[in-house]
């Protein structure tokens, strides 16, 4: 008799981190390896508004909040991006997740600023999928990589700490990786920056590869979008991860059933979440 697969359920333990979705589809890059599907066509105006964040913000002003994420696509693409940082800042920590494109001294300068003007921190996440520069750009753009080492480079001149996620979709062996990106930091003069390392997702292997991980980034947070709140980033918009119109009124669980879910449960840790 063939047994009956069933997914198991992840439950939110502590919402310590949202996930604010700042736009679904807009980014001014292309990379490779990115499990966003954008649109062939120039992407709509799906920029999450103000008053939805400050929604989620007052719902959940009781809960224990560690980091808000400002995430996408490219959230600096959106046109209200320093007065949802500047807003986000007044209530916990931020990071943003970004390409690194935007990130230039004049940028990064500001944001010193910005930072400075409370009692709150910004960190960045930024991703390579290789430390070998050509491997690297194949699964993600030309210049990819160049551009992120000088965000990276110049956010330690500013004293900004920095994640950066090496997707380890060429299934280097992990002491190789760390090696060989302290060896670069150290030629480039990058502190403050930790390595972040994530195995791919696979593609339809649910049921042979899905196991009940005990850290995932649905157990201790929600992504907040355009269009509801969703278990995980990688769920946004997709109903399988849907959870709730608000924070008022969401289900603290969610049934791990995507291919996404199979990437979590090999990884047994946070994908999107630092720390």
């Amino acid at each position: 008799m063939a047994s009956v697969f069933t997914a198991p359920v992840y439950r939110l333990k502590a919402l310590n981190n949202i996930f604010i979705e700042l736009t679904s589809k807009n980014c001014n890059q292309r990379c490779k390896s990115c499990y966003i599907n954008f649109p062939s066509s120039k992407p709509s105006k799906d920029f999450i508004s103000i008053d939805k964040i400050k929604e989620c913000l007052e719902d959940t002003k009781s809960e224990d909040l560690h980091c808000l994420y400002l995430t996408g696509a490219e959230p600096m693409t959106h046109p209200d991006f320093n007065s949802i940082l500047r807003l986000c800042l007044k209530r916990c920590n931020v990071c943003i997740c970004t390409n690194g494109s935007f990130l230039n001294e004049k940028k990064i300068r500001f944001l010193k600023k910005v930072e400075e003007e409370g009692i709150n921190q910004i960190f960045f996440k930024l991703s390579l999928a290789h430390f070998d520069e050509v491997e690297s750009d194949k699964a993600k753009y030309r210049g990819n990589y160049r551009q992120t080492i000088f965000a990276l480079k110049t956010l330690s001149r500013y004293n900004f700490t920095s994640v950066l996620t090496v997707q380890n979709i060429y299934n280097i062996p992990q002491d190789l990786i760390y090696e060989s990106f302290n060896k670069i930091f150290k030629e480039q003069d990058i502190i403050n920056t930790d390595l972040q390392i994530s195995v791919s997702y696979p593609t339809n292997n649910l049921e042979s590869e899905l196991k009940e991980s005990k850290k995932t980034d649905c157990m201790y947070g929600r992504t907040l979008s355009a269009t509801g709140i969703y278990s995980c980033p990688f769920l946004s918009g997709d109903y399988r991860g849907r959870v709730g119109i608000n924070f008022k009124n969401y289900s603290n669980s969610v049934m791990a059933e995507t291919d996404f879910c199979t990437s979590c449960s090999e990884n047994n840790n946070f994908i999107f979440t630092i720390g």
